[in-house]
């Protein structure tokens, strides 16, 4: 029997949906399409484009495999050189002609054998797979405080920056404290008059140095790609011991902790110090990567406000403690929805399922790619994938390697359709529950990380693990299909 040509939709051009698109048309699937709302491919990376932005994994080792980028600056890229990079990947396997911008698709079905979009136009489409890679930080999420739209002045959420408007000598408050709200008040401490951080909870920060590269480290990589290779490999390294005191206790999470908090002694005045110091353990939620927070902290015109948001006004902030803070501007680092994924887009599986009926005790997935009763429907960065401080561009090579694997299979005619059954998610879902307690994430914290139930939605295993699982042969008793495919077993 010949092969079969399948036709694969992607929802979204940023990282992975670029990774998904690169890996299966390597693999000789030319029938792909991507769907991009925006104008541009880069999704996170071009979105947000505040002072200060850079990544938090090192740059060799925050790249694909397939493509390795010999020119990076700096020890942790800066946004616009990872924007740029996404754009060099478009441009390098000739992604143009299959991405299709400004296209929101708004619902998707299962129709018996293939997927239905429907864009926000009216328009109709079908294709045999699809793949949502809408990925993780995508949905502002901003902060429901009384009177945030009096306020006289811009508010602006971080991937949301508002370019003309010039901060330069003015009255600056962030609302935040994770590691956008790090990078932006680092980004800002030297140009405004006076910039006061509004804190909730403190968060550990571990001081890593961002060096820039010499200036013939570019031109010794592109003569030997090798060397490229060497360094993600060796950060590879890095990053798995690092995830092992993430999952395990032991002497890696306690030299971790104390690294944190010897870090934490670089802040002079013992007031501020102890108003930084967090009430939980190190890495339990992700850690902020920055050496120069705490200097920014200590300069004389930024300002900790630790008493919390009663209201706004339009002259500025009053605090819980009844003061007013005079403002310029508010910048809101507040984050995102972590657990939207591909929503608001209405998704229907086999028998009129929704996922919001699937998910309505919280967002769950087998092998964080595939959901059960939604046939030949896979996810990038879903539910459970181990985003803990991790290169996310590993993750998403190693789930678009595993999708490859299913459209494969179907090209190969072994089967019409596949979803993991029920009993299999539930059993998955089970062992990571009883799994997490190991976890420092389960030690104590609230955190983007948690789900409804309270408990981290995380693989609470190492990267490596993860990588194997899904580069393994699958079972083929934990999937329902419509033909057999005793021919896997």
């Amino acid at each position: 029997m010949p092969q079969r040509q399948p036709s694969v939709g992607i929802i979204g051009a940023g990282m992975s949906g670029l990774c998904q698109a690169i890996v299966l048309r390597q693999a000789g699937i030319t029938d792909v399409t991507i769907y991009e709302k925006a104008d541009d491919v880069g999704g996170t990376w071009r979105d947000n484009t505040y002072p200060g932005l850079s990544c938090d994994v090192p740059s060799r080792f925050y790249q694909f495999t397939f493509a390795m980028n010999p020119d990076w600056t700096k020890f942790f890229s800066p946004g616009p050189e990872i924007f740029g990079y996404f754009r060099w990947l478009t441009d390098k396997y000739q992604l143009t002609d299959v991405i299709r911008f400004g296209v929101d698709i708004v619902n998707a079905r299962f129709d018996e054998s293939r997927w239905l979009l429907t864009t926000a136009e009216g328009e109709e489409i079908s294709h045999d797979f699809l793949v949502a890679a809408t990925g993780v930080l995508r949905e502002p999420r901003t902060p429901a405080i009384d009177g945030l739209s009096d306020f006289h002045g811009p508010v602006m959420h971080s991937a949301r920056w508002n370019h003309a408007v010039d901060l330069t000598g003015k009255r600056v408050a962030v609302i935040g404290t994770g590691s956008t709200g790090v990078q932006i008040v680092c980004g800002l401490a030297d140009s405004v008059d006076r910039l006061e951080l509004f804190q909730r909870s403190a968060q550990w920060i571990l001081p890593l140095p961002n060096p820039r590269y010499r200036r013939w480290s570019g031109p010794m990589h592109r003569r030997m790609p090798v060397l490229s290779s060497i360094a993600y490999y060796v950060y590879h390294l890095a990053f798995e011991w690092l995830a092992r005191a993430l999952v395990k206790p032991g002497w890696r999470r306690r030299f971790m902790s104390s690294a944190c908090r010897a870090n934490l002694r670089s802040v002079r005045d013992p007031d501020l110090r102890r108003r930084l110091t967090p009430d939980y353990q190190p890495m339990c939620r992700r850690l902020v990567m920055s050496a120069g927070f705490y200097r920014a902290m200590q300069r004389h015109n930024v300002q900790l406000v630790d008493s919390g948001i009663d209201h706004v006004e339009q002259r500025g902030i009053v605090s819980a403690d009844g003061r007013l803070h005079e403002l310029d501007t508010i910048v809101l680092a507040t984050g995102f929805d972590a657990h939207a994924f591909m929503r608001p887009m209405s998704l229907v599986g086999r028998n009129g399922l929704t996922v919001e009926q699937l998910w309505k005790n919280g967002p769950k997935a087998h092998l964080g790619v595939a959901l059960p009763g939604f046939p030949n429907f896979f996810m990038l960065m879903g539910p459970h994938s181990p985003v803990g401080n991790y290169s996310l561009t590993a993750i998403a090579e190693a789930q678009a390697g595993h999708i490859l694997g299913w459209i494969q299979r179907w090209r190969d005619n072994e089967f019409d359709d596949v979803a993991p059954t029920q009993r299999a998610t539930d059993e998955f879902n089970a062992s990571m529950r009883r799994a997490m307690p190991g976890t420092v994430w389960a030690t104590g914290c609230t955190s983007w990380y948690l789900g409804a139930d309270g408990l981290p939605e995380l693989w609470p295993w190492t990267p490596n693990a993860y990588r194997r699982r899904l580069a393994g042969t699958p079972n083929i008793d934990n999937y329902e299909t419509d033909t057999s495919i005793a021919a896997l077993r």
